[in-house]
């Protein structure tokens, strides 16, 4: 499990002036709760960068005074004009308590549906999931090769051992659909008239004559 280290310290003064003076620091504050005791603490804005900005679920040891904090990201304050990160928010995993958290899909194989001249459309990119901590992975594994034409799979279909997903399981995650070349190629098929039906003759064979029929007499009167 991918794993980042965070040096920080504990935080003791509060306020606006506080806060104005960690920005000016570069300093960001942060609470980490979930464990024995809720604590507070701040750490440089560059500590952070590898674990906010990235769609990979990673986990965070954050260490403070000596001690150190094994976590996950829950929830992060951006400034609206700035965008630059107030606030960061770890829930610090504890053995025998489940946690909530978001786990990247990873697809693999080749759909049959594209082998056939479809599209994959891929509709979902993670999954909230229900788990204990030492059940934690960087990704959820989804094997699409038998994923056909027109076909979809949902949230119902996705295997996650040890982990229960809170998404509604009706949801679709990827679909394989026609491309628009392969429609025409389909509705043309399916417009090209049929060929005439025609009798070859053996080689050789003799054609029959053909009778013909004489005029009756004319009657004497």
């Amino acid at each position: 499990m991918n794993t980042i280290t965070i040096e920080g310290q504990l935080r003791t003064e509060f306020g606006k002036a506080a806060t104005r003076q960690l920005r000016f620091e570069e300093k960001v504050p942060g609470v980490i709760y979930g464990g024995a005791k809720e604590i507070n603490f701040t750490a440089s804005a560059a500590a952070f960068k590898s674990i906010v900005y990235t769609p990979d679920f990673m986990l965070a040891e954050i260490s403070i005074d000596g001690s150190a904090y094994r976590c996950v990201l829950k929830e992060m304050q951006f400034d609206k004009v700035s965008d630059l990160l107030l606030h960061v928010d770890f829930l610090e995993l504890v053995e025998d308590k489940k946690v909530v958290v978001t786990i990247p899909l990873k697809f693999t194989g080749i759909p049959a549906g594209v082998k056939a001249g479809g599209k994959l459309a891929t509709k979902m990119k993670a999954l909230k999931v229900k788990t204990l901590p030492k059940y934690l992975r960087e990704n959820i594994e989804m094997d699409i090769t038998s994923l056909e034409l027109n076909e979809n799979l949902r949230v119902q279909d996705v295997v996650a051992e040890n982990m229960e997903i809170l998404n509604s399981p009706r949801i679709p995650i990827a679909s394989v659909a026609m491309t628009r070349q392969l429609k025409q190629e389909e509705a043309t098929a399916s417009k090209a008239p049929d060929a005439p039906t025609t009798t070859t003759a053996p080689v050789g064979a003799k054609t029959p004559p053909v009778a013909s029929k004489a005029a009756p007499a004319a009657t004497k009167k």
